[in-house]
């Protein structure tokens, strides 16, 4: 008698390999995040050859704020749906794993699996005061958890290991580049596949960080960072938007309501995707 899980865990393992496979290729890894099925799509179709959700982008369209007040559930559901839709690697953003034990990294670990996604972010904050982060001892116990669950699962899920001492701007301003790549070259001997540093923009500190960590670095883009080209030449491997896209779609949003409000116009509908556009989208989903 067969197994029926085999197929699937050789599948998502293929799909695994894929992610990883990126994040070392000629070109750096471009990570648009997505926040649903519709927006994952779009995404597809562009032509990106991976998927990332933005967690924060999942908990506003759910109606929550950001910083882990979603449910691991609920954040699931959602991570599913989309890693059905499509057909390219899914890479989920689960914060801080939903608790600060080694037991809730790894129980979220099988929950990205089993919803199909073949990657995970996994934050180094507390999730309890803005300027926490986790000691770091716990952080490796929680990454060492991630890598035995997908070990488990026969999945080598590609774990995107982050710190947020830039971000939440913790310690002095000249402290926070010598400890973030303390904290993200344990990661890395810990397991991590990949290096995330959410709230460098300075070039000259990206490019000696690549070369510091020795490992694919992940920078989250926007106003104020260097170009996508600029990112390459520094050499670094993943470039994410996190919830800025899903943020650039509710100032649209608001424009229309503007409008509609001030003018009693819709021009700001003008280039918006037509019905029959996304309708085919979704229906050809996978």
């Amino acid at each position: 008698m067969t197994n029926p899980e085999k197929p699937v865990a050789a599948s998502r393992s293929s799909l695994a390999t894929s992610l990883r496979a990126l994040h070392h290729g000629p070109k750096l890894l471009l990570l648009p995040n997505v926040w649903d099925v519709a927006s994952a799509r779009i995404i597809e179709e562009a032509g990106f050859p991976a998927i990332a959700t933005s967690s924060a982008g999942v908990a506003f369209a759910l109606g929550y704020p950001d910083g882990q007040l979603i449910s691991r559930d609920e954040m699931l559901e959602v991570v599913a749906r989309i890693a059905a839709a499509v057909k390219v690697p899914v890479t989920a953003d689960v914060e801080a794993g939903y608790g600060d034990r080694p037991e809730d990294a790894a129980l979220t670990a099988r929950g990205v699996i089993e919803a199909g996604a073949v990657g995970m972010n996994l934050e180094d904050t507390t999730g309890k005061a803005l300027d926490s982060l986790l000691d770091l001892p716990r952080m490796l116990e929680k990454i060492a958890a991630v890598r035995e669950a997908a070990k488990s699962a026969g999945v080598p899920i590609v774990l995107n290991a982050r710190t947020d001492v830039y971000l939440l701007e913790i310690g002095a301003p000249e402290t926070r580049y010598g400890e973030s790549v303390r904290r993200l070259s344990a990661y890395r001997d810990a397991g991590a596949d990949c290096a995330f540093l959410p709230g460098l923009r300075d070039a000259d500190a990206i490019g000696k960080a690549v070369r510091e960590l020795k490992c694919p670095v992940n920078i989250l883009a926007g106003f104020g960072s260097p170009s996508i080209p600029d990112l390459q030449k520094l050499g670094v491997a993943r470039v994410s938007l996190g919830a800025a896209p899903m943020r650039a779609s509710l100032g649209f949003l608001r424009r229309i309501a503007a409008e509609l409000r001030s003018a009693g116009t819709y021009q700001s509908l003008e280039n918006a995707p037509t019905y029959t556009e996304i309708n085919r989208l979704l229906d050809d989903r996978k």
